[in-house]
């Protein structure tokens, strides 16, 4: 037998902690606007972007772990968690759209699918897929985009990805303007990537994107994240569609089985 840790904490003999699965509870929280490629200049944003936690700690760990780790057998976990916190977005969506959504991934480069074997976030858009049709909302996935090479974004600052991203996202040949389409990504950082897919989809209308965790902005500690009033978690539509009921989560789960 290999040994086994938590991904998150490094707790031994256990893949996911109790602990650590309790800091992707949710709800979704509005993070665009810690977002430099996605605060707009006149006070606006791109796209309303809802965030599951913050990008730190254990779920930084876990996230490079379930990514470039080999720990594949974090993706139900990680879906699920994304599942329902898109379930509580579905009343609104349907309110909004009166009819199906598509779940789009954000691209990876194709060397980074064959370094890592999979593409992993396109289980957190199947996830999100499935939280939507819990709530309500016919959902599905389809994968619109590609990115056509480009260097690694870790490590670079909002103008470095944005330059490496110039261009480099494109549709697949033959998609047109339909459906509404909710974006999928793991992690939202400066936002040049949701920046990127949006400029894509011309054409197509984007109803804003869901992430499992957002970098903190630079900020002083006693300010609220932003779109958290006090400490109330906000549904990703809510700021510029009306409100959004959130529910906590409702699955029941146990450590996965070691992948």
């Amino acid at each position: 037998m290999l040994p086994v840790a938590c991904a998150g904490c490094g707790l031994e003999d256990v893949p996911w902690c109790d602990t650590c699965d309790g800091t992707l509870a949710g709800p979704l929280v509005r993070s665009e606007r810690g977002a430099a490629r996605l605060d707009l200049a006149d006070g606006r944003v791109l796209l309303p972007v809802g965030a599951l936690t913050a990008y730190a700690g254990p779920v930084r760990a876990a996230v490079g772990a379930w990514k470039d780790g080999g720990r594949a057998d974090l993706d139900r976990v990680l879906a699920d968690h994304l599942a329902d916190a898109t379930t509580a977005l579905a009343p609104d969506l349907l309110a909004r759209t009166g009819g199906p959504v598509v779940v789009v991934p954000a691209p990876s480069t194709a060397s980074a699918r064959r370094r890592r074997g999979r593409e992993p976030v396109a289980a957190l858009a199947a996830g999100a897929a499935a939280g939507l049709r819990d709530g309500g909302v016919p959902a599905r996935v389809e994968a619109l985009l590609r990115r056509a090479g480009g260097p690694d974004l870790a490590g670079l600052g909002a103008r470095a990805r944005q330059e490496a991203l110039a261009g480099r996202v494109r549709t697949r040949r033959g998609v047109a303007g339909g459906d509404p389409v909710l974006l999928v990504d793991d992690v939202l950082t400066t936002g040049a990537t949701l920046a990127a897919c949006v400029r894509a989809l011309d054409g197509v209308p984007v109803l804003g994107a869901v992430v499992l965790a957002a970098t903190p902005p630079p900020r002083p500690p006693a300010t609220p994240p932003p779109g958290r009033p006090g400490d109330d978690g906000v549904g990703l539509a809510r700021a510029a569609h009306g409100s959004v009921q959130v529910h906590p989560p409702r699955r029941v789960r146990g450590a996965p089985g070691p992948g």
